[in-house]
């Protein structure tokens, strides 16, 4: 059985979609005659938490941990509240006070290319000595935060270890790096050190075609996509929300606010008593204010069932119950690339999904591929309202669902014999 080390920040008990896709990974490698040893830090500042992971950690797995320096915790001393929200991705250009202009600074410009930089040295001496004690060949760093990818350029450097990096999202032109309010010295020095990785690696693994094209104009290495997938779970029949209810589950930040849809909600909801009576607006996760206002001001407020970070077993009953899922994604070149991890979960929850999100959306293909939903452009006002009103008259005739193709290949399992197969030619 062939070992592999696997350098993670993201690992149980942290929340959110970072820590499953190598999570799930972990849990079936050895399936396919891989011994997965998992790096990770031993006193994380994690922003949100999920206990009901720890469970999935398969049982005989060695797990390595070492201390790390987090600077968000050292700064949490000024604003506790922002810093956690920084730390979540959670970046709002309105009305930022000085402590968070500040801070983002601080983050885009003194930490290159982030936070966990100090965790590299350190990682570096240990893991030398543990590859060569332990007769391992193949190493795998996931990022972001891509500091873990210098980790794996210098024990490449250092071994001559066979290098694997795998991308969950881009590193340059991620939609919140424009964020950070990077000098132009400090952006040179993030793609002079993006580019140095991405032709350092023997493979590189991406999460979506976008990002796969981007990273073939920079560099030969060869380049695979793996997408992020769904677990088959089996639960007890549950039965729908009696409202008509269109949930979003995770993140909704200031920038993804689907303001075209809330309109197109409101004005339903003046032209149809029924419509209004029956519309639930469900969001579980971080909810930035700037969404909550637009609901309001589009007189949605009275519909809105706002959850905090639930557990992922429960996120998963809930996309079950729902009668639409809303996939929403930032409207702009850079977010062509991003498939929410959701995603998937949403197609083997069978409800109709609907997607709004920019131009020549990777997700937006594979829901069509698929058979799962549909899917806007945020200028396609009309043809939303009518795909809207469409799924509430099938709701009322009991008729709502999906019939999907191909869900299949997107299983964890299948996506990690994909991964199997790349680590043994490494």
């Amino acid at each position: 059985m062939k070992k592999v080390l696997i350098i993670t920040y993201y690992w149980p008990p942290a929340g959110g979609p970072g820590v499953q896709r190598w999570l799930k990974f972990v849990k079936y490698l050895r399936e396919f005659n891989i011994d997965p040893i998992v790096y990770v830090p031993e006193n994380p500042d994690y922003p949100m938490e999920d206990t009901t992971f720890l469970t999935e950690v398969p049982s005989g797995i060695t797990i390595l941990k070492r201390p790390i320096l987090e600077p968000y915790r050292l700064a949490s001393v000024f604003s506790k509240k922002k810093t956690k929200r920084i730390s979540k991705g959670v970046i709002s250009s309105e009305n930022q006070s000085v402590i968070e202009k500040l801070m983002l600074w601080v983050r885009g410009n003194f930490f290159i290319p982030d936070a966990r930089k100090f965790w590299v040295k350190p990682s570096v001496a240990f893991l030398g000595k543990y590859l060569a004690e332990n007769n391992i060949s193949t190493i795998i760093t996931t990022g972001p935060p891509h500091s873990l990818h210098l980790i794996g350029m210098e024990l490449q450097d250092k071994t001559g270890v066979k290098w694997i990096a795998d991308f969950r999202d881009p590193w340059t032109t991620i939609g919140y790096h424009k964020a950070l309010k990077l000098t132009k010295s400090s952006e040179l020095k993030h793609k002079e050190l993006e580019k140095k990785v991405l032709q350092a690696a023997d493979q590189l693994i991406v999460t979506s075609y976008t990002t796969k094209k981007e990273f073939q104009r920079i560099t030969d290495t060869p380049i695979e996509v793996i997408t992020n997938g769904y677990d088959v779970h089996y639960f007890n029949q549950t039965a729908l929300d009696n409202k008509f209810t269109l949930s979003h589950i995770g993140s909704l930040l200031s920038g993804r606010n689907p303001q075209v849809l809330w309109e197109v909600l409101a004005e339903l909801k003046k032209e149809s008593d029924s419509f209004s009576n029956d519309l639930k607006i469900q969001l579980v996760g971080v909810i930035s204010d700037a969404v909550i206002n637009s609901l309001k001001e589009n007189g949605l407020e009275n519909d809105l069932h706002q959850n905090a970070y639930v557990a992922h077993s429960e996120a998963l009953k809930l996309q079950r119950t729902s009668q639409v899922l809303m996939l929403i994604e930032i409207d702009s070149k850079e977010t062509q690339c991003i498939i929410p991890g959701k995603l998937f979960e949403y197609m083997a929850a069978e409800r109709p999904i609907l997607a709004i999100g920019p131009e020549e959306w990777d997700a937006a293909q594979i829901i069509r591929e698929t058979n799962t939903g549909k899917t806007f452009g945020y200028k396609s006002r009309e043809k939303l309202k009518s795909a809207v009103w469409e799924y509430y008259l099938s709701y009322k005739k009991n008729e709502l669902k999906v019939y999907p193709i191909g869900l299949q290949k997107y299983t964890r399992r299948a996506l990690t014999e994909h991964l199997s197969r790349i680590i043994k030619r490494n």
